[in-house]
């Protein structure tokens, strides 16, 4: 076995330091990404009203609903915003699901976080709803939360015109979402 020369070690140190100095900036890069970004401005006066939800990724609390899912956005005096949630099960049946909001970032209101859990008055329990993309005229939206599980595209009427919906999904994707995951959902 050859043996290295102290001029070798020099080599050998120089190449780790470039590899490991790489990979610490790539880190940084993607920790930088890792969070999506929301939008810079939203006024919740034309926020409110309601919102027909033209794509979602499946989750457990929504498993129930079918078709005609849509979410209706009440302000409060004191700054909470009240949240009804419909949809239509298999049976026919309307399931609806009581809510609260409340703002997180103050600044932009672009972040939200909702409740539909109540014990007694207290909600010990709250998600994420964070607005990745908003039309300018407030006709459809673009809803998420930092870890990428969920996400909704939103619209004032129920259905979208096709360049609006792509538009949607090239802000998901911006965002480091998989548009592949979410799934359309019928409106009638």
């Amino acid at each position: 076995m050859k043996k290295l020369k102290s001029r070798d070690y020099l080599y050998v140190l120089i190449f780790a330091l470039i590899i490991s100095t790489q990979s610490i900036f790539a880190q940084d890069d993607d920790q930088e990404l890792t969070e999506p970004v929301t939008v810079e401005k939203v006024d919740l006066n034309l926020y409110a009203g309601t919102w027909y939800e033209i794509a979602r990724i499946p989750n457990r609390f929504q498993d129930q609903c079918v078709k005609n899912v849509t979410a209706t956005y009440t302000l409060r005096e004191n700054g909470k915003i009240d949240v009804i949630n419909r949809c239509v099960e298999e049976d026919g049946n309307v399931d609806e699901a009581e809510g609260i909001a409340q703002v997180v970032d103050e600044i932009s209101f672009s972040k939200l976080e909702v409740s539909f859990v109540s014990f007694l008055g207290i909600r010990p329990f709250w998600g994420d709803y964070w607005i990745l993309g908003l039309e300018e005229n407030y006709q459809y939206v673009v809803v998420g939360d930092p870890s990428r599980d969920y996400g909704w595209i939103l619209s004032r009427t129920k259905k979208m015109k096709k360049e609006d919906l792509e538009t949607c999904f090239k802000i998901l994707r911006e965002q480091r979402y998989d548009p592949e995951k979410f799934v359309m959902t019928l409106q009638e």
